[in-house]
This record gives structure tokens, sequence and C-alpha cells, in this order.
């Protein structure tokens, strides 16, 4: 079985799980999926471009490897021989194709076909090796491609290709397929027939589409030297293909980005969506207790305001159920969101308010000091009661302050702040206002802290000391005013506990009725009060009625008449000895299970009294309703400052007259003076019950009284 400890860890621990669920949720911005987008958009178009770069470059070497094999065999026939004369050098040039000029030692042209178009200052040492889309690469001197040892220069006429001093030559495609365009439409401005202009621009397209040229020159044996003008070649189909696949590649791509994209604003607008979901209060339309809890957190963490101290509050709209149902629910709600605008007025750009719950506000407030902060509370309060011209409201409010920050290390920061626990004080401090009719402000301190941890320890005990029977019943002797004689007393109740002594009722019995332990108290004390009357019978004494307080949460159970009598009959005690005592607010709760019980114990011979008369709102209808034997008329009666006078002793003088015409004995509560027991003698009370004859005992003390002969003593008197 889980402890209360153990419960309370685990349900600390699920906050902490579940506040990270709420921070991962928060944390999840656009701009993350964007980036991502924009990241993997720049990976495909760099795919898209290193796919045409291989391509291209695979192309363009296997047209370039043609020129290079001829131009290699003419070098290798030149090498082989010596002494070849011009002519014989012209006669192996001419049927190569290629455009040539011979120069001598001197520089001059012996021979040439073509135009010398050579760029001398471009001279490049190495053989041109495609690298990159539209880019060649020299190879080194090491290369077996060397041997025939050419080097190479650009053309000075046409630019498609040009070099560079680290050995690149660079394709310039767009230079290419403009030159190429311009050709086709001079072919058709020439004005051909049709079908022949087409036949000739297929067949030109067919060999010739792209021809960027370029030179290579050699030393000869005979010390002239050798140009080349050779090109790089290329068809239309060729060119047809790398065009098809860049336009294949680039919708492939594109279609990929659109869905990628949309998918990224389907995914941004699904999260504002989730957020508003998760943060948004559909009432007022601001924020809620969730997004309260993630954005004070953060707020409170922040460095920058770890210097600064803050408040946490709690703004309750007192009876708001109470005005939706006199009025409507959307009434109700409309004026919860005035209440948030009225709040909000009073709010910088650093300070929240959320609607926590239906009738409550979350703030988290900046505070110079705790002067300044009451006085700003209490403007709100004040601006809150007259928030409706029609109607009059009350609110309370609960404060928990969160001091600055400690230096922990070289970290400033509150580091063990808990936003649900500060509010959680707030409210603490704000329950403590119920009951007050006005608007008001509490403060959670420490002694609101204390108190928590007396209420933590009064429960952690209660049943043990219920056990032990650590519990000890008091009696309160009940006295007749005009004879002094014993007529009766009340059992209370009184804590001995081993570990923090004697523990006084209002300690602990509120702790009680809270939570539900009471009714055992009940139990208690009805058992203990009948048994102590039996051990009196049996020791010869003459006993009085003893009255007992019946808590209004007993009242719930429909059997509990019987559960009094069978206790009762369990220690033998007759039943006209016991009386059994109810609070006025008991009248309030359910008055049909109220004259049944009673009812049921006047039929068991019990007497049945009203404690606390005149501490409420009391109701002439519940004694007109129920067949009561004894009215206590409450200790404020004879209290304050309308006590002893007139107007005073009408009220009471015409209380007792009322419970007489209803066959009702009278007691008086909280009696301490002289004049006051003269003057409820006069009116007929039959007995009082105060410290003027008595103050609560022990049993043993009782028992001394009732073995005197039950008389008061006389320096009491």
């Amino acid at each position: 079985m889980q402890t209360g400890r153990t419960v309370l860890a685990l349900a600390k621990d699920k906050r902490k799980k579940n506040k990270k669920k709420l921070y991962k949720l928060r944390k999840r911005r656009p701009y993350i999926a964007l980036i991502l987008f924009l990241i993997t958009g720049i990976l495909m178009i760099t795919a898209m471009s290193m796919s045409v770069e291989v391509f291209t470059t695979v192309t363009l070497n296997s047209k370039l490897s043609g020129e290079q094999e001829k131009a290699d065999l003419i070098a290798s026939f030149i090498d082989s021989k010596e002494d070849m004369t011009l002519e014989e050098l012209t006669g192996l040039l001419e049927p190569s194709g290629f455009d040539y000029v011979l120069k001598d030692s001197s520089g001059s042209i012996v021979a040439q076909r073509g135009e010398d178009t050579c760029a001398l200052e471009t001279e490049s040492d190495y053989i041109p090796d495609f690298y990159g889309t539209g880019s060649v690469r020299f190879t080194s001197e090491d290369d077996d491609r060397t041997r025939t040892g050419f080097t190479y220069f650009e053309d000075s006429e046409n630019k498609m290709l040009s070099f560079d001093k680290e050995g690149y030559v660079k394709v310039d495609l767009l230079l290419i397929f403009r030159t190429a365009r311009k050709e086709l439409k001079e072919k058709e401005i020439l004005g051909s027939d049709p079908e022949e202009m087409a036949g000739k621009a297929a067949s030109d397209v067919r060999s010739d589409f792209i021809r960027a040229p370029f030179w290579m020159s050699k030393e000869l044996p005979n010390g002239m030297k050798l140009y080349l003008k050779a090109y790089i070649r290329a068809s239309l189909p060729d060119v047809l293909f790398i065009i098809v696949l860049l336009i294949a590649l680039i919708v492939i791509i594109a279609v990929m980005f659109f869905i990628m994209l949309f998918n990224v604003i389907g995914t941004i607008t699904s999260q504002r969506r989730m957020t508003r979901l998760a943060f948004d209060d559909i009432v007022t339309k601001g924020h809620n207790r969730m997004w309260f809890t993630f954005k004070g957190d953060q707020t409170l963490r922040r460095r920058r305001n770890a210097w600064t101290p803050y408040a946490v509050a709690d703004i309750t709209f007192m009876n708001y159920r109470r005005f939706c149902s006199c009025h409507s629910l959307e009434e109700g709600e409309s004026v919860l969101l005035s209440i948030q605008d009225k709040i909000n007025e009073f709010l910088d750009k650093n300070e929240l308010c959320s609607h926590s719950s239906d009738d409550s506000f979350a703030l988290l407030l900046r505070m110079e000091d705790e002067p300044s902060l009451k006085n700003r509370i209490g403007q709100i309060l004040h601006a809150l009661e007259t928030i409706d011209s029609e109607h009059s409201f009350t609110f309370h409010a609960g404060v928990s302050f969160i001091p600055p920050a400690e230096k922990v290390g070289l970290f400033k920061g509150r580091i063990d702040v808990d936003i649900d626990r500060e509010y959680n004080n707030a409210c603490t401090a704000r329950a403590s206002l119920e009951g007050s009719d006005s608007s008001s402000a509490a403060y959670f301190d420490d002694k609101f802290i204390e108190d928590q941890k007396w209420i933590d320890t009064v429960e952690e005990l209660q049943q043990q000391a219920l056990d032990n029977e650590e519990f000890i019943v008091y009696y309160q002797p009940k006295y007749d005013p005009r004879t002094n004689e014993l007529r009766g007393a009340e059992a209370l109740i009184r804590w001995q506990s081993p570990v923090h002594g004697f523990i006084t009722p209002y300690k602990f019995i509120p702790i009680f009725e809270k939570n539900g332990f009471i009714t055992n108290i009940d139990h208690y004390m009805i058992s203990h009060a009948a048994r102590d009357q039996r051990r009196w019978l049996d020791m010869g004494y003459e006993c009085v009625p003893i009255s007992v307080n019946v808590s209004r949460a007993h009242f719930i159970e429909s059997d509990l008449a019987e559960q009094i009598r069978d206790m009762v009959d369990k220690e033998g005690t007759p039943h006209r000895l016991i009386e059994i005592e109810l609070t006025e607010s008991a009248f309030f709760d359910d008055k049909n299970a109220m004259i049944n019980t009673i009812e049921k114990l006047k039929q068991n011979g019990f007497s049945v009294s009203m404690d606390d008369f005149g501490s409420g709102y009391s109701s002439l209808n519940s004694l007109k309703d129920m067949t009561l034997d004894v009215l206590k008329l409450d200790a404020e009666f004879f209290r304050g400052e309308q006590a002893g006078t007139d107007r005073g002793e009408k009220v009471v003088s015409e209380a007792i007259k009322l419970a007489k015409s209803l066959n009702m004995r009278t007691v008086a509560e909280g009696v301490e003076i002289k004049e006051q027991v003269d003057f409820l003698a006069s009116q007929g009370c039959d007995m009082i019950q105060g410290y003027y004859f008595a103050k609560p005992m022990p049993g043993s003390d009782f028992e001394e009284r009732m073995r005197r002969l039950d008389k008061a003593p006389e320096e009491n008197k």
C-alpha cells in the first residue's frame, strides 16, 4: 500500500514529466523547420548540380579524347623522324583536318591553314581533363598523355574555353549555346527552303552543334614550332540530352521542394493550432493555466530577472457560480472577460495574467517591496469591485512572494523555483479568507508554512493517536443558575500526544473536519462518554446527562441514529444520559435527513440539542420543523459591545421565552461573570456552562465534583 509521501512523490514526478512535455511542445519553433527545409533544398540543388556536372564532364571528356588521339598520332610520327622537311610536315598535316600554324625559330610563320588565332599569353603545360560542370582540369606532367609534349593555349577569337594559372580550363556553356542559337538563326535568315534548311541544319548540328576551339603547341626536332587548332565538339542530341536531363532534375527537385514546402507550412500551422489549443483559454480568449505555468517558469528562470523579486497571486471572483445561476453562464463569462481586461490594465509587458480556473486568475507580478505590492493588489481589487455598475462583486486574493535569487557558484539564477508551488501557496493564502464577505487579500508567509506542516503532522498521527487512545475526554459541567446544582456536562476532546504534548482542540479539530476524520472522533467521544457514564453508575453516582457533539459531516449517513444507539448500548449506558449536540450550521445541509435522524434519536430515548444557537444566521423554521430538547445560546450573546445592554438582554430574554414556548430547555454558554448569571437566572435559563462555574476538566476531576454532592464551589459564586 502506498504511503502519503509516496503518493506525493509520484504526483510530483508526474508534474515534472508533464512540464517536460509542455516545454517540448512550446520549444518546437517554426524557424527550425524552415532551416531544415532550406538545408534540404540546398542539398537537393547540390545533388542536381553534381549530377549534371558528372554527366557533362564524362560527355566533354569523351569528345576531347578524339582530338587528343589524332594530335598524339601526329606528334608520334614527327618525333619518329628527326629530319622531316617542310613539305613532309605540310603533307602530314593537310589530311589531318586540323587548322595549323608552323613557325620557325624566329617566330615567323612558314606554313599555315586557317587563321592564326592562338593566344600565346595563356600558355599552359597541362593536358586538359574535365573537372566540374563546364570546367577542364589539366593533368600534371607525369601523366602518360604528356608523352607527346603538347602545351595548350586559348583561342583569341572564340572564348568558349579559358585557362587560368592553376591549370584549369573553364567552358562558357552560356556562350556556346548563344553562339549555336545565333548560327541556327542565321541559317534561317538565309531564306533556304525549309526542308533543305532542316536537312542542312540536321547535318550540321549532328556533327558540330558545339565547337569550342583551343590550340595545342609542340616543339619540333628541326627547331620549328607546330600549333594545332583543336575543338571540343558536341552534337545536338548530346546537348538536348543534357538539357532534358537538367530539366528533368529541375522538375523533380521543384516537385520535391514544393511538397516539402507544403509539408513545412502544414507542420507550422498544425503546431500553432496545437499551441493555441494547449495555451489559449476558450472563455476569455486569453491564456490559460498551462500557459501561465510554462511562461511563468520561463520568466523566473531568466538570468536577467534573477535579481528581481516577484509575486504570484491568485485572484478569485467570489460567488461566481451563484452569479451565473442568477443570471446566465454567458453573462458570467462576459464578466470574466471584463475582469481579465481590467487586471491587464495594471500589468506591464513583463508581467503575466491567465484564467486559471472557472472563477480564478493567476498573476505573476514584479515587485519593488511588500508595501508597494500590497497597495497595488488593493488597487486591483478595488477596481474589480466596481467593474460593473449594476452589480456588486467580491474578490479574494492570495499572494506568495518570490525573493531574488542567490548566487550559486558562477551561476546566478533561480535554480529551484517552481511556479506551480508558488501558485499553490498563493491559493492556500487565499483559502484562508473563506467566510469573509468583503474583498481582501492574504499573503503567504512563514506562518502558512508552519500551519501546513502542522496539518501534515496531524494527518500522519491521527489514526495512531486514535488507536492508542491519546485523545482524552474532558467534561465541562452545567449548573442551574438558581440552585447551583449540577445538571449536566458537555464532553470535550483534548489530545495528549507523547511527541507534541498537550494539544488544544482548536489545533486539530478544524483539520479533522476538513479531512473527514471528525466522524471517527465522533464515534470515539460517544463511546468514551457512554463508558464513563456506565462506570460512574456502577460506582453509585447520580449521573447527569452528558452532551456529545456530532459533526455535520456525519449526517450524510442515513443510519447515524442506529450507529449512536449501538455504541451506547455496547457500553450498557441508559440512553437518557447521552445528549446529542448538533451545530446550528448542520441545519442548513440536508434538512430532511436531519429531521429523520433527530426523530430516530428521540425514539431511542436520546435528547437532542442545537448547539451555538445565534452564532450564524439562525433559521426559525429549523425550530419549527425539528422537535429539539435543548437550545444552547452561543457565547457571543454574552460578549462584545452589546453584551449586558438593554438591547442584548432583550435578545437573550426573547430567545429563552421562545425555547420555553417550544418546551425546550436552555443552556447559556460562555458565562463568566456574576451579573450574567443573575440575569439568566431571572429569565428562567435552565443551565449555565461557563468559566463562572467551571472550566473543562479531566474525567477524574468531574467525578470528584459528582462525589461532592453535586454542588458548585462556594468560592466561584
